[in-house]
């Protein structure tokens, strides 16, 4: 009996030490998707330092590319809920959520979110060799060749995807998908001409626009992009009512302490939003975008209510 009640004791002292340790005490790390190179990588690291600075600890990114975001969420979720392993989720993952029949996780109830982050637009974009100068030209050469155009993007469920299967549904033209793991491969393929075009997001693409090593003919957003001011929109360029922008956010596994929860939340807000930090991120054509996570958890249920009727429509899987 005094071995039993010895060893609850020593639990109890364990478990408020444990309480009494100011969040963070070690390294955390934040798994994000996608390869480096790409915009979430980018973002992410950024994201890193200032929340190293702030805390005084380690915060390291973890790329863990492959299985369309679902091999990062697996992991995530089914780590300790103690605030030091994060996630990079993104409109991927509220996609997958009706792309997949089985997920071995739970966008909604196997994560806590913590907040919005960014808005990513895509942008169409050829390989010089591509006979289209825009989007009108485009959809008259996809319908004059079905089948002959190749689009890639970072992956199945990406954004850049959903952008080319809504541009296909709308024009009512006939490309095919070539799926990539980050936003640098499927770059890289299209410089190369291993693709003849892409849906890919502006921080990706807007070294090679400026450039010239591609061809850019306009921007999947509501609004044209002050960093290419001169780029219509699709709605603009041929497809009225055309419109789609990612997002993406951070979130911990579901359980964590509450206090843990609110200094992520006040800390991650506090570092995205500093001035030097908006000001890169805009320079590569981001928008900063940030919300409670009460807020972020109701914007999580209406994406997936959103791309449920877009992928249904478009009779997508990935099973």
């Amino acid at each position: 009996m005094k071995k039993i009640l010895l060893t609850a004791l020593l639990a109890a002292a364990a478990c408020a030490v444990q309480a009494q340790t100011p969040y963070p005490a070690r390294q955390v790390r934040i798994i994000v998707p996608y390869a480096p190179g790409g915009i979430s990588d980018v973002m992410n690291r950024i994201l890193a330092q200032k929340l190293s600075e702030a805390w005084g600890q380690p915060v390291v990114v973890d790329n863990r590319t492959g299985g369309a975001t679902n091999i990062a969420a697996e992991i995530v979720a089914r780590a300790a809920p103690d605030g030091y392993t994060l996630f990079n989720v993104t409109t991927a993952n509220t996609v997958n959520m009706t792309l997949y029949s089985r997920l071995s996780y739970d966008t909604v109830k196997d994560f806590a979110p913590v907040t919005l982050l960014i808005s990513v637009p895509n942008v169409i974009v050829l390989h010089p060799s591509t006979p289209a100068k825009s989007v009108k030209e485009l959809i008259a050469l996809a319908k004059a060749k079905p089948g002959a155009l190749t689009y890639g993007t970072t992956g199945i469920a990406s954004s850049g995807q959903l952008a080319g299967e809504l541009f296909k549904m709308m024009a009512g033209v006939d490309l095919v998908h070539v799926p990539y793991k980050g936003g640098a491969p499927a770059v890289t393929a299209l410089i190369s001409g291993e693709v003849a075009m892409g849906f890919n997001t502006v921080p990706t693409s807007l070294p090679q626009i400026r450039a010239g090593k591609l061809r850019a003919l306009a921007i999947t957003s509501a609004k044209r992009s002050p960093l290419l001011p001169d780029l219509p929109t699709v709605a603009e360029a041929g497809l009225p009512g055309y419109e789609l922008t990612a997002w993406q956010g951070l979130a911990a596994p579901a359980g964590i302490p509450p206090a843990v929860a609110a200094k992520l939340h006040a800390d991650a807000t506090r570092a995205i939003t500093r001035p030097d930090v908006r000001e890169r991120l805009a320079s590569l054509g981001v928008d900063v975008i940030t919300n409670t996570p009460p807020e972020f958890a109701k914007f999580i249920k209406a994406d997936i209510a959103t791309y449920a009727k877009l992928v249904k429509s478009l009779d997508l899987k990935a099973d």
